[in-house]
C-alpha cells in the first residue's frame, strides 16, 4: 500500500508540475506583484494538495484553508487593478479541486462543512469576480461543474469508507456472537460432565471407595480441557493480533472422543466417506454432537443408550443423537439448541429436535456439502 502511494504522489508531483509548464508557456501569470501573489498561492496550493494525503481529519480541512484564503486575496486584489484580468492559474485550479475532494472524503465533519464552500468559492470567483462578461461566466459554470464532481467523489470515497467500518463492525460483532455460542457449547459441556462425574465420586465414596481416585483424576482432566478452552475463547474475542494461536476446528474425526469421554452408554456409527469435507462443515457436525450429548447429560434421566449416528449420502450429510431416557423437563430448547440452529442454517442445513417415535429424545441435522 505504501508503494502505491508514492506511486500516486509521483503522479500527482508530475500532474503538477506540467500544468505549471502550462501556466508559465500561456502566460497565465504576470510579471507584476499581483504575479507573484498569484505564483505564491499556486506554488502553495500545489504544496498542501502533495502533502494532503498524510494530514489528519483536523490538519488537512485547516492547512487547506491557506491557499483557499491566498487566491481568494489574489482575486480580490486583481478585481481592484486598472485592466481587471482574470487571475486564472491551472495549477492552483487543478490543487484546489484535488484539495475539495481530499477534505470531503477525509477532513473532520465540522470542518470540512467549513473548508469546502471557502475552497469553492475560491476556484469559481477567479473569473468572475474581477469581471463579469460572458466567457468568463460560461469558465465559472465550467469550474462549477468540476466542483460539483470533485466534491461528488470525495464524499462517495467517505460514504464507502464509512460502509467499510460498519461492515466491519457488523463481522465483528457476530464473530463475538459466534465466540459466545461456542464459549457456551464447548465449555458448557466440560462443566457439565464435571457436575456428573462428581455426583458420581460422591455417590461412590462409601460402596467403592477404590473407584473415587480415577474419577477424580477424570474430572481434573474435564476442567484443565474447560480452562484451556475458555482461554482460547477469550481470546478470540480480545481484538487478535499476529502472535495469536489459534486452535484448528474440531472435525469429525473428534467425535469419537466426545462419545468415549461421554461413558459407556453412548455407541458411534459412521457410514460413508468424509475425507475432503469443508472445515466449516466437520466443524458443525462436531457441534451437533457435542451439544446433544449436553442435552442429554442435563436433562435426560436413566438413559442407558445414546446413538451417535453420522452419515454421508451423496452431497448431504445426517447426523442423529438419540437417547432412550426420560425428560427432566417439558422441553429441552434452550440456548444451546438455539445457537445450534443458527450455526447449522448458517451452512446451508437444517435442524429439528424432539421426542423419539419410541421414546426417548431425538436431535437430527442435515447439512449440504457444498453449503447450497
Amino acid at each position: 500500500m505504501r508503494y502505491l502511494w508514492a506511486l500516486c504522489w509521483l503522479a500527482g508531483a508530475a500532474l503538477l508540475l506540467t500544468l505549471g509548464a502550462v501556466d508559465y508557456l500561456a502566460g497565465t501569470i504576470r510579471d507584476d506583484p499581483l504575479g507573484v501573489i498569484q505564483l505564491g498561492s499556486g506554488m502553495l496550493a500545489g504544496l498542501v494538495a502533495l502533502a494532503g494525503p498524510g494530514l489528519g481529519p483536523v490538519t488537512l480541512p485547516v492547512v487547506a484553508l491557506l491557499p483557499a484564503m491566498t487566491t481568494f486575496a489574489a482575486t480580490v486584489l486583481t478585481a481592484g487593478t486598472a485592466d481587471r484580468r482574470a487571475p486564472f492559474a491551472f495549477t492552483a485550479t487543478v490543487a484546489l479541486c484535488w484539495l475539495i475532494a481530499l477534505v470531503a472524503w477525509r477532513g473532520r465533519t465540522a470542518l470540512a462543512a467549513v473548508t469546502v464552500p471557502v475552497l469553492a468559492a475560491a476556484v469559481v470567483l477567479q473569473p468572475i469576480l474581477p469581471r463579469s462578461s460572458d466567457l468568463n461566466v460560461i469558465a465559472a459554470l465550467a469550474l462549477s461543474l468540476l466542483l460539483v464532481v470533485s466534491i461528488a467523489a470525495g464524499l462517495a470515497a467517505r460514504l464507502v469508507g464509512i460502509s467499510r467500518e460498519r461492515q466491519a463492525a457488523a463481522i465483528r460483532l457476530a464473530q463475538r456472537a459466534e465466540f459466545a455460542r461456542d464459549l457456551h457449547d464447548y465449555v458448557g459441556h466440560h462443566v457439565t460432565g464435571i457436575v456428573l462425574l462428581a455426583q458420581g465420586a460422591r455417590a461412590m465414596a462409601e460402596k467403592k471407595p477404590e473407584l473415587v481416585l480415577p474419577a477424580l483424576e477424570r474430572i481434573e482432566q474435564a476442567g484443565t480441557e474447560a480452562m484451556a478452552t475458555m482461554r482460547r475463547m477469550v481470546g478470540l474475542l480480545r481484538d487478535a493480533d499476529a502472535g495469536t494461536d489459534f486452535s484448528p476446528p474440531a472435525t469429525i474425526a473428534d467425535v469419537e472422543r466426545l462419545v468415549t469421554e461421554f461413558g459407556p452408554s453412548a455407541t458411534l456409527s459412521l457410514d460413508g466417506e468424509f475425507d475432503g469435507l469443508p472445515a466449516e462443515l466437520q466443524s458443525t457436525v462436531h457441534r451437533v454432537v457435542m451439544e446433544a450429548l449436553t442435552n442429554v447429560r442435563k436433562h435426560s434421566d436413566a438413559a442407558r443408550e445414546v446413538r451417535v449416528e453420522i452419515s454421508r449420502s451423496g452431497e448431504w450429510v445426517r447426523v442423529l443423537v438419540a437417547d432412550d431416557g426420560r425428560a427432566r423437563h417439558a422441553g429441552r430448547g434452550g440456548f444451546g439448541l438455539r445457537g445450534l440452529g443458527e450455526r447449522v442454517a448458517a451452512v446451508g442445513g437444517s435442524i429439528k429436535a424432539g421426542p423419539g417415535a419410541a421414546g426417548g429424545w431425538v436431535v437430527e441435522a442435515s447439512l449440504p456439502v457444498g453449503g447450497n
